[in-house]
C-alpha cells in the first residue's frame, strides 16, 4: 500500500474498507489489470453503486497504484483524507478548484494517479449519464497522464451475497471528444463484463474474497451422523 495509507488514520480507514467489502459481497472479480500502467493515470469509471469507491481502493492498492479520489461528501467522513481522499463539495466551487490544482500537482510531482467517476453522481444501472468536462481539463494540465477507462458491474442472483465485476480498458488517445470517446470505452465494457460473468467466467481474476453462502461456510453434509443404535 505504501504512500496510499497515511498513519494510524489510514491504516484504520484501509480495515474499514475490507471489512465492509468482505461483509457486502460474495467475490470481487477483475478482468484484465493493467499491471504495467503508465502513470500517471486517470481511471474513468462509471458510478452504478455505492461501492464503487472502494472497489476502485481496492484495484488500486492490489496494484500498487498510487491514487487521489474526489469525493463529494468528504466531510460526513474526512478520515478518507488519509487513504487518497479529497474534498469535491457541490455546493463549494473553491474547494473544489483547491482540490484540482493540488491533485494536478500531485500528478506531476508525484505520478500520483487519479480515480475520476466522470458522470458525477451515483445513479441507478445500466445507463451512463454524459461525462462533464473534469477529464478533458485534467488532460489538459497533465498532458503525460493516461486515459484508462473503468467498468463496475454488480450482479446478485447465484449467491446470498452480490457478486462485483471491475474490468480495465486499453488506453484512450487524447485528441478530441475525448471525454465522450471514454464514455464509449466504459459502455463498451460494461457489456463485455456482462457477457464475461455468463460465458468466459474463468477469464476472471478474483481482486478481492467476501463471504461465502451460508450452505458454503456451513454445510452439516460434512459433519457425521452419529450412529442412533448401538452394534
Amino acid at each position: 500500500m505504501g504512500k496510499q495509507v497515511q498513519g494510524v488514520v489510514g491504516w484504520a480507514v484501509d480495515r474499514m474498507i475490507r471489512r465492509s467489502v468482505r461483509k457486502a459481497f460474495h467475490t470481487v472479480y477483475w478482468s484484465d489489470p493493467p499491471h504495467d500502467l503508465m502513470r500517471p493515470a486517470i481511471l474513468v469509471v462509471n458510478h452504478h453503486g455505492w461501492h464503487d469507491g472502494y472497489l476502485m481502493y481496492l484495484a488500486a492498492t492490489k496494484l500498487g497504484l498510487p491514487v487521489v479520489d474526489w469525493i463529494q461528501e468528504y466531510d460526513a467522513f474526512p478520515f478518507f483524507g488519509a487513504i487518497g481522499g479529497m474534498p469535491f463539495p457541490a455546493d463549494d466551487p473553491v474547494r473544489r478548484t483547491q482540490t484540482l490544482r493540488k491533485t494536478v500537482r500531485a500528478m506531476r510531482q508525484s505520478n500520483t494517479s487519479l480515480i475520476l467517476f466522470a458522470e458525477g453522481t451515483l445513479h441507478r444501472p445500466d445507463s451512463l449519464l454524459p461525462f462533464g468536462k473534469s477529464l478533458e481539463w485534467v488532460v489538459s494540465k497533465v498532458p503525460g497522464a493516461t486515459v484508462i477507462p473503468v467498468a463496475i458491474r454488480y450482479e446478485h442472483s447465484m449467491h446470498e451475497r452480490p457478486e462485483a465485476y471491475v474490468s480495465f480498458g486499453k488506453p484512450v488517445p487524447f485528441g478530441d471528444s475525448l471525454a465522450f470517446r471514454t464514455r464509449l470505452e466504459v459502455a463498451s465494457l460494461l457489456d463485455r463484463l456482462r457477457v464475461l460473468s455468463l460465458l468466459e467466467r474463468d477469464r476472471l481474476e478474483v481482486l478481492f474474497e467476501g463471504t461465502k453462502d451460508v450452505n458454503e461456510r456451513m454445510d452439516m453434509r460434512a459433519i457425521p451422523l452419529r450412529r442412533r443404535t448401538r452394534d
